[in-house]
């Protein structure tokens, strides 16, 4: 979903100022801007600058909270991983600056999953960003993290951040690049 619409704050709301990833506080009654909503976060402009809203605040802009996957009983952890189903989540996290999201952007560089005695599967994500010096990093990576304990059959993850091979636009799946108006 991309919408841009602007809101009032019902409420002092929680963010993360885009592009240092610092917590910051949205006062009650300010304008925001929604400028990108997807993969169940909000990036807005502010008078402060740009700044994203995770979906656990999403009733401070009047919208209701998505159902969550993972807010279910978690399933046995004995089953299989699917790496589709890793790789799906991992197409529900996004930039904030960027309607693509990071499989597409070609910021994942490798998921590996090692199997769990009952206690569920582990999965070894590596991933980079568009730029090193990106404030937003941890936030991103601990979405991914999040979304990837949602998989039936994980039982734990890791979000590691790595800087080789350093990204460029090539990394860009023909999806991202059409979405992008790169072709």
């Amino acid at each position: 979903m991309h919408e841009q619409t602007t809101k009032t704050l019902l409420r002092d709301c929680p963010a993360t100022r885009i592009p240092s990833g610092e917590a910051i506080t949205l006062p009650k009654d300010s304008q925001v801007y929604i400028t990108q909503a997807l993969g169940g976060s909000y990036t807005v402009s502010t008078d402060l600058g740009l700044a994203r809203i995770s979906d656990e605040n999403a009733d401070a802009l009047g919208i209701a909270m998505e159902a969550k996957a993972d807010a279910a009983p978690r399933a046995d952890l004995n089953i299989p991983v699917e790496e589709k189903a890793v790789w799906d989540q991992l197409r529900s996290c996004y930039d904030p600056e960027i309607p693509v999201n990071i499989v597409d952007l070609g910021l994942v560089y490798d998921c590996v999953i090692t199997p769990g005695n009952g206690t569920g599967s582990k999965v070894d994500v590596k991933m980079t960003l568009t730029a090193p010096g990106c404030g937003m990093g941890p936030t991103i990576a601990a979405e991914a993290k999040s979304k990837i304990l949602g998989v039936p059959g994980v039982g734990d993850a890791e979000v590691e951040l790595v800087w080789d091979p350093p990204w460029n636009q090539a990394m860009i799946s023909e999806a991202g690049q059409m979405k992008l108006g790169l072709i």
